[in-house]
């Protein structure tokens, strides 16, 4: 066999590249049933995480989602195992956090801070300024449904998978002469968690199925296919619980009797049985959570009632379809992909196995889709997958990286409606946030800090030593700029312009001078969750705010050129940008994290975070051919931090080194990554303990190999990995409102192909020179300022063909 079992020139993948579609999806008609559904892909090459024995552990079980629901799927055989979750199912209540004391504090906060008294400051700051309460609130679990089976006898055949191309997870196992399979998936066109059981012997299903929960709750059966759970998320930081909740499952059974009793259902003798799992909760926004958390739970539960089991999936599949194929990634297949998706990831290191860095890849968007949809809360520290009352970092949303490494992927790999509730997150912050900058700042606009949650806290929280951090906020916003970059979508700008000019008003207010250098600083701040001297981070001016502020005014200032908006307050945005700090080299030749030149005596050399690194790596202020002094400290910089790091630290330095365009190291990084100490059985990403942002840095990363468009250029394969010298992509977005698919051979460019949402003028960048056609074959004219740079222009719907000259 060939050592990648590879394809650039089917008939199916070229046409498919042709149009800008899937070869899967170019390739498949559609199909009713769900085994048809599901053959369209060869085993060997299927997006599939598979494994030969049941889940033993949380990090062993399988994902579904639909943005709303979660569930964990652990596919056992004497019990089955269902852990869920509810987006909106958060400890505690609405709570007013800013802190009355912090004003009158401010300016002794600042003085100690510019006469170097940073300690000080900072327990000034800790006795003073934190938020009410100092700690936000968790996410917190449903629950479990568990079906219990009877008998007894040895397991052959096991196996358990989740197809990544349906979002089902499914389980197949052969006890006592009878094959047995369950299918799962979380329905976002139904709004359920949908669970069917079936065996090739009539009347082989018996089993009963019942709710437990860590929370305070009860079970009950409201009818006689139903059982229900039913409670109260738990009072926490001293802010009592106000969310109700209810989760129904009922029974529908082929065959054989359904009763529920006690909050117990149990079918017996089935041939087969659909169960439909539903939730609902009281929260109606973070200032209210008075809602009916009965009838949302009983309304889509009665909807599908009645719906065959095919429809449901059908309906499913469809929906999740129409995301998860807008992108392709094929970088060929190996005999290490036919084992089980651990035992790859242990061996990863050691194998040639691209496939499954397509799988990862896949794997992010998939989480992406299931954890985030228009109208759903964001994907929080863990996506929507919690099992614990009080998880790791309140499996909230830390808004210094993490909830924005989350979606990272969401433009690049077109996933554009599930970036929408981060901009709801932003309308809610930006009412939440002007009460803390009032009463903390005396300040207009609004503010947020380093963390978040359901109830969109904005004060500084857990701490100064990281939560005193003002610019979290900020950075969120500029996602409003990004998105316009990315659509051209003048309707949306116009409508979140409001919330990025709150938080310009909030920094023209509270930016102040720098007594020693004259320029306009952050005050008081950190660069996030890193000391400058032992245990003190407290500090005025850390190099990530003053490029985050530069992005923030940027953005508002072209949002109002682009909407034809005269702001009242653009001379004074242009008078403060040009008052910022700027970038400096330290006397290591590494970019400094603070104004002074701290880098070399920090307490921790390789801190995971590496905040000043924003300006190459989500940014744009620091690139090769722009800025080459800046572009070099910065490598000197990820030099000195080192290669170790947590899951998402990691992911972040993939990013990181795809910016550089040197792609054996970004890869060498996601080989760091792909390891079991960094990976879960699951492929969920491990801080360790799990944290899902690993997830999605690492998606977008490998886009960045690909695909670049964060300055005016759009760059083709700017650091493609040696290792991967042969693949397709397909459907990628590019800044512009361009959607791009290309192949490669040999480690160089074989074919690409754009279409373009909209006029415009690209510049596009590639490694050797390229000859531009539209797709009716006739020659676009090209201007060539350099070899490998062609320039042209572009019709609303045009597509064009890149080829090598």
């Amino acid at each position: 066999m060939e050592r990648r079992d590879f394809l650039v020139a089917s008939a199916t993948t070229s046409a498919a590249l042709a149009v800008g579609l899937p070869a899967a999806a170019a390739a498949a008609a559609p199909q009713s049933t769900s085994e048809a559904e599901d053959a369209a892909t060869p085993e060997a090459s299927r997006l599939a995480l598979w494994y030969d024995r049941p889940a033993g552990q949380w990090l062993e079980a399988l994902p579904l989602g639909n943005g709303r629901l979660g569930a964990m799927v652990f596919g056992g055989v004497e019990t089955e195992q269902l852990q869920l979750n509810e987006d909106t199912l958060w400890a505690g209540g609405p709570y007013e956090p800013a802190n009355p004391q912090g004003l009158a504090n401010l300016p002794e906060i600042r003085r100690r801070i510019f006469a170097g008294e940073w300690s000080s400051a900072q327990d000034l700051i800790n006795s003073t300024f934190l938020g009410i309460p100092v700690g936000e609130l968790m996410y917190q679990t449903v629950g479990n449904l568990r079906l219990t089976f009877p008998g007894t006898g040895d397991v052959s055949s096991y196996r358990r998978e989740l197809d990544l191309d349906t979002a089902v997870a499914t389980t197949t196992y052969v006890r006592g002469g009878v094959t047995y399979r369950r299918e799962a998936f979380a329905g976002h066109a139904d709004q359920v968690i949908v669970v069917r059981l079936t065996a090739d012997s009539p009347g082989a299903l018996s089993f009963t199925a019942a709710f437990d929960t860590p929370q305070q709750a009860q079970t009950s059966s409201p009818d006689r296919i139903t059982a229900a759970l039913e409670g109260t998320g738990q009072t926490r930081e001293g802010v009592a619980g106000r969310v109700r909740f209810r989760a129904l499952v009922r029974a529908r059974a082929e065959g054989g009797t359904v009763r529920s009793e006690n909050g117990t259902l149990a079918v017996d003798g089935a041939d087969a049985v659909t169960l439909l799992v539903s939730v609902g909760t009281s929260y109606n926004d973070y200032r209210d959570a008075s809602g009916d958390h009965r009838a949302r739970a009983e309304r889509p539960l009665n909807a599908a009632a009645d719906t065959p089991y095919g429809q449901l999936r059908s309906r499913h599949v469809r929906d999740h379809r129409a995301l998860f194929r807008r992108v392709t990634l094929d970088l060929g297949t190996t005999d290490a992909a036919a084992a089980p998706t651990d035992r790859r990831v242990a061996a990863f290191s050691q194998a040639d196995d691209p496939q499954l860095v397509a799988l990862h890849y896949q794997f992010g968007r998939y989480l992406l889709i299931s954890s985030s949809r228009p109208g759903t809360q964001p994907a929080n520290l863990q996506g929507i997958w919690n099992d614990q009352l009080s998880p790791p970092w309140d499996s909230k949303y830390t808004i210094n990286i993490n909830t924005e490494m989350n979606y990272w992927p969401a433009p690049t790999t077109n996933l554009l409606e599930c970036w929408d509730p981060v901009f709801a997150l932003l309308d809610d912050l930006a009412q939440a946030g002007q009460k803390t900058a009032r009463v903390q700042y005396g300040a207009d606009g609004w503010v947020a800090h380093h963390n978040t949650d359901a109830w969109r806290g904005t004060a500084p929280v857990d701490g100064a030593f990281w939560g005193m951090w003002p610019t979290g906020g900020a950075w969120l916003a500029t996602s409003v700029w990004e998105h316009y970059r990315f659509t051209g979508d003048s309707a949306a700008l116009r409508r979140r312009l409001p919330v990025v000019e709150g938080a310009v008003r909030f920094f023209l207010d509270a930016l102040v001078h720098d007594p020693t250098s004259g320029h306009l600083v952050t005050c008081p701040s950190v660069s996030p969750e890193n000391a400058h001297h032992p245990d003190v981070s407290a500090c005025a001016g850390p190099t990530m705010d003053n490029q985050i502020l530069r992005d923030l005014f940027d953005g508002y200032l072209a949002a109002c050129d682009a909407l034809g908006t005269t702001s009242p307050y653009a001379d004074r945005v242009r008078q403060a940008r040009a008052q910022l700090p700027p970038m400096k080299i330290g006397a290591l030749g590494q970019l400094q994290e603070w104004q002074q030149d701290w880098d070399a005596g920090a307490p921790e050399q390789q801190h995971r975070h590496i905040s000043h690194l924003y300006g190459l790596h989500p940014s744009n202020q620091i690139t090769k051919r722009t800025t080459p002094e800046l572009f070099q400290a910065a490598l000197k910089t990820l030099e000195m931090r080192g290669d170790d790091g947590t899951g998402w630290s990691l992911a972040w330095k993939i990013n990181f080194w795809a910016r550089a365009e040197d792609g054996a190291r970004s890869y060498k990084l996601l080989s760091d990554l792909l390891t079991p100490d960094h990976t879960a059985p699951n492929l969920f990403d491990l801080h360790p303990p799990f944290q899902i942002d690993g997830n999605f840095g690492a998606t977008a990363g490998v886009t960045e190999w690909l695909l670049q468009s964060h300055t005016d250029e759009v760059h083709l394969l700017p650091a493609l990995p040696p290792q991967l010298p042969a693949g397709r992509v397909t459907g990628l977005l590019a800044r512009g409102g361009l959607t791009v698919s290309l192949s490669w051979l040999d480690g160089a460019l074989a074919q690409a192909h754009l279409t373009a949402r909209r006029h415009g003028t690209v510049r596009l960048r590639t490694a050797a020179p390229v000859a531009v056609h539209s797709t009716g074959g006739a020659e676009t004219e090209v201007k060539r300022p350099e070899s490998t740079l062609a320039v042209f222009e572009t019709t609303a719907g045009g597509e064009y063909v890149i080829t090598p000259l």
